[in-house]
């Protein structure tokens, strides 16, 4: 297998010094494959600086092009991939991560993309069996060596958190499908239950960097979104160790398995309430990290070189 290829990467979501835990994944996964011997390249289609760039994503993809010479285009997100097919010279991958092709508009957009690609990625099964063709399953690999256990006390330390109550922790953007209304009616519920203080604690906007010390320093992460692609919040606090509840979304439900002290909830308070208490009755860290090891940033590079190397040998 060659291993200077030359990759393109034009992606909607990368870290940016305002936004820096906007697409980490994603430039991870970038560092993954440059460890691999690739050499990529990326162009980012900042819709958070204007929604019009995306229209002017194929004339800032035609620029590119014509100073560089590349082997292919891995493009990410729906609109990346249509962008990534307004040329036809080079090979696209695209790579479908979340909830753009389960529900809403994008859905329709999202299969259209798949089959102008020459090969697609997606994050779960569940988003396979939406989309036209044979797409690969490969989640985000995770950063094993920045999401690992620490002790509890250092963790609130640094954070600055109580020491003594149960801390119930949602990380992520409380955007409307991640229902954090719903989490904090059942942390309500669930101080009906428990007989110690209990609170939540909401990491959203935080650098990337900071989410292991959330994760080590509370006692279980709850996430009840309505839809997820693979949530990568789950597998992070997995190779932490930390107590899940989480809604059947996504591949969640895969990935934490039979794990205990992890558990699947409806979206109902009471079951939310229910299932936190058990969370909190386990009483200690989960063996989740031996559970995901397989998801290493390393690991997944190598599958993701091997779709672009079966893309080039099919493209010719």
């Amino acid at each position: 297998m060659t291993s200077r290829r030359r990759v393109l990467v034009v992606t909607n979501m990368y870290p940016t010094p305002q936004y820096p835990a906007f697409g980490t994944f994603v430039a991870e996964q970038v560092e993954a494959l440059r460890r691999r011997g690739l050499e990529m390249d990326v162009l980012f289609i900042n819709p958070r600086e204007s929604k019009w760039n995306y229209a002017r994503g194929p004339l800032w993809l035609r620029r590119r092009l014509a100073g560089n010479s590349y082997d292919l285009i891995h493009a990410h997100y729906v609109f990346c991939g249509l962008i990534a097919a307004t040329q036809r010279r080079l090979p696209v991958v695209l790579t479908h991560h979340g909830i753009e092709v389960l529900a809403g508009w994008t859905a329709p957009l999202s299969r259209l993309a798949s089959r102008l690609a020459q090969a697609t990625i997606v994050t779960s099964p569940a988003m396979a069996q939406r989309l036209p063709g044979k797409p690969v399953v490969i989640p985000c690999g995770i950063d094993l060596e920045l999401f690992r256990p620490m002790p509890q006390e250092e963790a609130r330390r640094a954070l600055g958190l109580p020491k003594e109550p149960k801390l119930v922790l949602f990380a992520g953007e409380p955007r409307p499908e991640k229902r954090l209304e719903l989490a904090q009616a059942g942390v309500e519920a669930l101080r009906a239950r428990w007989p110690g203080p209990v609170e939540l604690v909401i990491a959203a906007g935080q650098p990337h960097e900071r989410i292991p010390l959330y994760m080590n320093a509370c006692d279980v992460l709850v996430l009840v979104s309505d839809y997820e692609g693979s949530p990568m919040v789950i597998k992070e606090a997995m190779a932490c160790g930390l107590p899940i509840v989480s809604t059947d979304v996504g591949d969640a439900a895969q990935v934490m398995g039979d794990t205990p002290g992890c558990y699947i909830c409806r979206q109902d308070v009471e079951d939310i309430a229910e299932k936190l208490t058990m969370a909190l009755a386990f009483g200690r860290r989960t063996d989740g990290r031996r559970r995901v090891e397989h998801l290493s940033l390393d690991a997944v590079a190598e599958r993701i070189h091997a779709v672009y190397e079966e893309t080039l040998r099919r493209h010719g």
